[in-house]
């Protein structure tokens, strides 16, 4: 009778603890997935500089999620630590650009506590399943468990390995003729959240530096485009302007905006003319 009792109440905790779990999975989204599930568009901030201080600033001000360049800035993963706290409290999810497709590179950005990486130069399936990879643990992946710095940031009622599994995003970089030359192939790997594209080092690796009129290049764009959408994900690049719902139109749904620098010299412009000053002509002044 006694362990008749016992299994009765273990019955009943897995059964009340089900709907919990499956509620706290739902609760818990990222919502910068949700979002692109949904077909709606997001756009991050660039952070180029290693202050905690910008990435409050930044991450209050709407912006769906911050891109933290660890490629081209001197960000580093102390500095990367500090950053990613600094998102506490909104929603803005922190991302991080990685110097190169590694699995050693991922995992110690992830374990400080980003949500999503961002992959650079992805020109083959190969290295897109090594980026999956670094991102899911076994046996979805090869990420090796030790979460305790991310699960503090996100302190979910579910286990941080099942949250981020479900949660963290892999984002691919296109940027090499010879990555639009397979996208089919890259495109089908399972498990990339999001296809970016580089124009500008892809322009660079076509022999253009760096223009985006040729018709070669434009091609070469809508071809990864169109791998993407057929395999239902979601494509972004660089948001420079006013071009969004142009670039919307075209299929991208996922935007990186400029640098915090770039934002606070266009900020600075409306100032300085608004009370008749000329700002200086950087490109006239000699360089020695």
């Amino acid at each position: 009778m006694k362990s008749h009792t016992i299994l009765l109440c273990g019955l009943i905790c897995i059964t009340l603890a089900a709907p919990v779990a499956l509620q706290a999975q739902a609760d818990y989204e990222n919502p910068v997935k949700k979002t692109l599930r949904e077909g709606k568009p997001v756009v991050g901030l660039t952070m180029s500089i290693p202050s905690p201080d910008v990435a409050v600033q930044a991450a209050s001000l709407g912006f769906d999620y911050l891109w933290i360049e660890m490629e081209h800035s001197p960000i580093t993963l102390e500095s990367l630590r500090s950053i990613v706290l600094a998102t506490r409290g909104t929603s803005c999810i922190p991302f991080a650009r990685v110097p190169v497709n590694e699995l050693w590179t991922a995992k110690r950005v992830l374990d400080v506590g980003v949500l999503g990486v961002i992959f650079p130069f992805v020109s083959t399936p190969e290295l897109a399943r090594q980026a999956v990879d670094a991102c899911r643990y076994p046996p979805l992946g090869k990420r090796g468990m030790s979460g305790g710095l991310a699960s503090l940031r996100w302190p979910t009622p579910i286990p941080y390995a099942d949250f981020a599994d479900q949660n963290v995003m892999v984002i691919i970089i296109i940027e090499q003729k010879s990555a639009v030359d397979r996208i089919d192939e890259i495109a089908a790997v399972p498990g990339i959240d999001v296809i970016f594209i580089g124009p500008t080092d892809l322009s660079f690796s076509q022999g253009f530096r760096g223009r985006q009129d040729p018709p070669e290049q434009k091609e070469a764009i809508a071809r990864v485009v169109a791998a993407a959408r057929k395999r239902n994900i979601p494509v972004g690049r660089t948001l420079v302007g006013p071009e969004g719902p142009d670039l919307i139109k075209e299929g991208f749904t996922f935007f990186q905006a400029g640098t915090e620098l770039g934002f606070m010299a266009n900020g600075a412009q409306a100032a300085i003319k608004g009370i008749g000053k000329t700002p200086p002509d950087l490109k006239s002044r000699p360089l020695y």
